[in-house]
């Protein structure tokens, strides 16, 4: 499923037009966005929880050359599902 299908399920589900469910996406991925950028974590009951994870700076390899290469130190964002969520898909 992609943004539009997303947009389109959430408006026939919700009974409201796409253009309301397309903003209330948007609003809902811009403030996990802002909350992350802050450091915070975004928690939802059932449904799983997002946080950002420093990864530390380490050594590679280039699979073409097998030469070692430097990977910088960066922050990543985590996504672990909810209980709810994992047996729901099993």
């Amino acid at each position: 499923m992609n943004k539009t299908e997303l947009i389109d399920a959430m408006a026939a589900d919700a009974g409201i037009t796409k253009a309301a469910a397309k903003k209330a996406l948007e609003s809902f991925l811009g403030n996990v966005e802002g909350s992350l950028k802050k450091g915070n974590r975004v928690s939802l009951v059932g449904f799983g929880s997002w946080a950002v994870t420093h990864r530390a700076a380490r050594e590679g390899r280039n699979p073409q050359t097998g030469k070692t290469i430097k990977i910088s130190a960066k922050n990543v964002v985590k996504f672990k599902a909810g209980a709810d969520l994992s047996n729901s898909v099993n």
